[in-house]
C-alpha cells in the first residue's frame, strides 16, 4: 500500500485568506487526507505559510513592524484560523525556516554545478525616491495583455499572466507611488529553463494523462509558449540569501532568492521541520528522496499556481540531478467567485475565513465549499445559495433526521437503543442501497471528484430519510411496537454510519453524532459494504443521548444580515 504525501499551495503571509483560497487548496487537501487516513493509508499532509517576497515586506511596512516579527505574528494568526476550520495538517511550517534556507541553497548550488544557473546583468526598475531597485510586487501598473490597471510586477491578478516589472504600462512604485522610475543595470541569477525544456516536456507527457484537464492544459500552454530563462534572485531585505560560498559578490549585495524559487522547496523544508521535531522517529527523506515507487504525491492548488508546480518546480527538481520526489497528481481548481466577481485579498472583496468562523461553525463552510468546489469551471458564492444549501442538506436532510430519530426513540422507548423485531424486506432493501451509495462515495473520493463525492454523501443521508418516511415509526408504533423499535434501531445505525463516513467533510458534527452512542469499543475507522448492508454497529441496549441541534436553519433575516455586512450583488 503506497504512502500518501499531500501538499496544498502555501498561503501568502500577507493577511487572512478568503474562502476562495480555502476551497482552492487547503480544504480539499484536508478532506482527502482525512479520507485516506480513515481507509488505513499512511498519510503526511504538509503545508506552510509563504513568507518571502514583496507581499511580506509590504504588509510589514503597512503595519510598522519588522518583517520577521510581522511574519511570526501572521503565521500564528493564519494557523489559528486553519485550526478553526479543523484542517488536520501533519505539519504547518514556515518558508522562513532554517530548514528551507538550507535546502533552497542546496538546490541552487546543485543547479549551478550542473550548468543550469547563470549570472546575468539585467536592466531593472529603480526608484530614486525610494532609493532602491523595485522587484516584482514593488512595481504596479497596467497589464499589457488585458489592460488591468492594478497588475503587479510578477503576475496579473486579472488574467493570471506571469509578468516582469518592466512589462507593465505606466508603472509606479508600490512603496511610494512614485512614477519617477528609471531602468538601471544590476546582476541576478537566472535559472536556465530553456536548457531543461525538453526534459520537462517529456516528464509532463508521462504524467499529465492522469491529471485533471485544467492542470494538464495549463502545463501544455506554458510548454507550447516555450520555457524562458528566468531570474531567481531579487533585491530584497527578506528572503533566503544567496549563499556567499558560491556567489560572494551577489551575497555581498544582499541578493535573496525569488519567492517562487524557494516556496515550492518549502514543501520539502516543512517536512524536514516536521521531522526535526522528533528525529528519532521521523525521517523526512523517506518521503522525498528516492521514493518514486513508494510514495504517491498529490498537490492541491488553484489554477493560477499550476504553472509553477507543473513546469517551474519540476524543472528545478530535474536540474538538481538528484532523485527528489516529483508530483504524481495535480488537483487543480478554478476560482470560487463572489457574486460573479473575484474574491480578492488585496481588494478585500468577499468573505474571509476568520469572518466566516465568526458567523457559523466550520462544518457549515466545509460542507458548502466542497459540495460546490470549482472543479470543472468557476463557481459563484452567493448568500442565497449558501443559505439554501445549509438549510436543505445540513439542517433538513442530515440534522433533522438525527434529531427526530433520537428524540422520538427516547420519548417512546427510553435512553437505550430499542430491540424490536428482526430486519425485514425494507431493511434488506435499505442495506443494499446504502452499500451501493457508499461504493459510489468511495469511488468519487478515490478519484478526487469532490462535488460528486458530496452528492454521494448527500444521497446517503437522503436514503435514511426515505426509509424513515416509508416505515413511518410514528404511525407504526400504534399497531406494531416491535416494528417501530426495529425502524428506530435501524435508523440509529444509519446515524452511526453517517458519523463515520461524513468525517472528512464535517468532522466536528461527525464526532457529535458518534458520541451520541455509548459504545465502549467503537474503533471503526470506516464501514465495509457488508457492514453497510447489516447496519448492526449499534446494538439494542446501547445507551444514547440526544445531541443539540446539529445545524441551525438560516432565516431570511440571517440572509439579509449577511448581505448587508458583506454585500450581495452581482459584480
Amino acid at each position: 500500500m503506497a504512502r500518501h504525501l499531500i501538499t496544498s499551495a502555501l498561503p501568502y503571509i500577507n493577511g487572512i485568506k478568503h474562502l476562495g483560497n480555502m476551497v482552492g487548496s487547503m480544504l480539499p487537501a484536508d478532506v482527502y487526507s482525512r479520507y485516506l487516513r480513515q481507509r488505513g493509508h499512511e498519510v503526511l499532509y504538509i503545508c506552510a505559510t509563504d513568507e518571502h517576497g514583496t507581499p511580506a515586506e509590504l504588509a510589514a511596512k503597512e503595519q510598522g513592524l519588522p518583517v520577521d516579527e510581522f511574519c511570526a505574528q501572521a503565521h500564528d494568526a493564519q494557523k489559528a484560523v486553519y485550526d478553526g476550520f479543523a484542517l488536520a495538517f501533519d505539519y504547518f511550517g514556515r518558508s522562513s525556516s532554517p530548514e528551507n534556507r538550507e535546502i533552497t541553497q542546496h538546490f541552487a548550488r546543485r543547479l549551478n554545478e550542473n550548468g543550469f544557473i547563470e549570472e546575468r546583468a539585467i536592466r531593472q526598475v529603480y526608484s530614486p525616491v525610494d532609493g532602491r531597485f523595485l522587484p516584482d510586487r514593488y512595481v504596479e501598473g497596467t497589464c499589457p495583455h488585458c489592460g488591468y490597471d492594478k497588475a503587479r510586477g510578477d503576475q496579473c491578478e486579472n488574467c493570471t499572466r506571469v509578468l516582469d516589472p518592466t512589462d507593465l504600462i505606466n508603472p509606479r512604485s508600490a512603496i511610494s507611488g512614485s512614477t519617477d522610475l528609471e531602468i538601471r543595470e544590476t546582476k541576478h541569477l537566472f535559472l536556465l529553463q530553456s536548457k531543461l525544456e525538453n526534459e520537462v516536456r517529456e516528464w509532463v507527457a508521462k504524467h499529465d494523462k492522469d491529471w485533471p484537464q485544467l492542470a494538464s492544459s495549463i502545463a501544455h500552454k506554458w510548454l507550447t509558449e516555450g520555457l524562458h530563462d528566468r531570474a531567481i534572485t531579487r533585491d530584497l531585505d527578506w528572503g533566503v540569501p544567496v549563499p556567499a560560498d558560491t556567489w560572494p559578490e551577489l551575497a555581498a549585495e544582499g541578493k535573496v532568492f525569488y519567492v517562487w524559487f524557494d516556496a515550492p522547496i518549502e514543501y520539502i523544508g516543512a517536512t524536514k521541520e516536521w521531522a526535526d521535531q522528533d528525529p528519532s522517529t521521523r525521517d523526512w527523506k523517506s518521503w522525498w528522496y528516492d521514493v518514486d515507487t513508494d510514495v504517491r504525491y498529490t498537490e492541491f492548488m488553484a489554477k493560477d499556481n499550476v504553472p509553477f508546480h507543473t513546469v517551474m518546480f519540476p524543472a528545478t527538481e530535474l536540474g538538481v540531478r538528484e532523485p527528489w520526489k516529483k508530483v504524481d497528481y495535480v488537483k487543480a481548481f478554478n476560482w470560487l467567485t463572489y457574486y460573479g466577481g473575484k474574491f480578492s485579498t488585496s481588494q478585500k472583496r468577499g468573505v474571509f475565513t476568520d469572518q466566516a468562523l465568526d458567523i457559523l461553525p466550520a462544518d457549515y463552510w466545509r460542507y458548502f465549499l466542497i459540495a460546490n468546489a470549482p472543479e470543472s469551471d468557476d463557481s459563484s458564492f452567493t448568500w442565497e445559495h449558501f443559505t439554501a444549501t445549509v438549510n436543505k442538506d445540513l439542517a433538513d436532510t442530515l440534522g433533522n433526521f438525527v434529531n427526530r430519530v433520537l428524540s422520538f426513540s427516547r420519548k417512546r422507548f427510553g435512553d437505550d437503543v430499542p430491540a424490536g423485531g428482526e430486519p425485514g424486506e425494507a431493511e434488506a432493501k435499505l442495506g443494499e442501497q446504502i452499500a451501493e451509495l457508499l461504493a459510489e462515495y468511495e469511488a468519487q473520493m478515490e478519484a478526487l471528484q469532490f462535488r460528486k463525492a458530496a452528492a454521494a454523501l448527500r444521497a446517503l443521508w437522503s436514503a435514511g430519510n426515505s426509509y424513515l418516511e416509508e416505515k413511518a415509526p410514528w404511525l407504526e408504533i400504534k399497531t406494531d411496537k416491535d416494528g417501530a423499535a426495529l425502524t428506530l434501531r435501524t435508523a440509529m445505525n444509519l446515524i452511526h454510519l453517517y458519523s463515520v463516513v461524513s468525517e472528512p467533510f464535517i468532522p466536528a458534527t461527525a464526532k457529535t453524532m458518534r458520541e451520541a452512542f455509548a459504545l465502549t469499543e467503537d474503533t471503526a475507522s470506516w464501514v465495509t459494504a457488508d457492514e453497510a448492508r447489516a447496519l448492526t454497529a449499534v446494538p439494542a441496549g446501547t445507551a444514547f443521548t440526544v445531541p443539540p441541534v446539529l445545524f441551525a436553519k438560516l432565516t431570511d433575516e440571517d440572509l439579509e444580515t449577511y448581505k448587508e455586512r458583506f454585500g450581495g450583488t452581482d459584480a
